[in-house]
């Protein structure tokens, strides 16, 4: 078996992919989540148990350590779409920010951090200005890392693409900014 790889959000969009690739190529697969499958079924295991499950616990850090305790790489896809109630683009950096010191207590030697294409200290966009605090936190742990930026990830389950392509289908007129010319090409990344 390879090394031991957490990733957070395993059963996200995003995570579940890349968890998928991961247990393929033989890595031993932890998650942090705070949407673990239930046995009421409500919410199912993908992976049929071959992850194990752990919460995010940002605020007991030591008990977050523990579950980062012994892997070699952290994925981080951890974030807020949109603020609602306490959880704020703010309280997402700080928790990342947390996950990352965590990790780096853990011993974990490598950090791939799911980004966003254009993040900036300077944006007046929480959620762009957010993401570029996080990215520094990960560029200043001493840890090896890698920082993705994609500017769409889509797939089977995507929403974006998805409500885009229903709009197409059904609306006379789309608008498309720009002059339309860039696109949009599916990848693999290395992990």
């Amino acid at each position: 078996m390879g090394h031991t790889v957490v990733i957070t959000g395993a059963f996200s969009f995003t995570g579940r992919y890349a968890t998928r690739i991961l247990l393929e190529r033989g890595y031993s697969v932890r998650t942090l989540t705070n949407h673990p499958p239930t046995r009421d079924r409500s919410r199912t295991d993908p992976f049929a148990g071959q992850v194990k499950v752990f919460p995010y616990n940002f605020d007991r850090p030591v008990e977050l350590r523990h579950h980062l305790l012994g892997a070699t790489t952290l994925i981080n896809t951890y974030w807020v779409r949109f603020p609602r109630g306490k959880m704020t683009f703010e309280t997402a950096v700080h928790n990342s920010c947390t996950l990352i010191a965590a990790a780096k207590d853990a011993g974990i030697r490598r950090i791939v951090h799911v980004s966003i294409a254009n993040p900036s200290l300077d944006s007046r966009l929480r959620y762009y200005r957010g993401k570029a605090q996080v990215e520094r936190a990960v560029a200043e742990s001493g840890l090896d890392y890698t920082i993705l930026r994609p500017a769409v990830i889509f797939g089977a389950e995507d929403i974006l693409i998805n409500n885009i392509a229903w709009l197409v289908r059904r609306f006379p007129v789309f608008a498309i900014p720009g002059d339309g010319q860039y696109g949009v090409r599916p990848g693999e990344a290395a992990l």
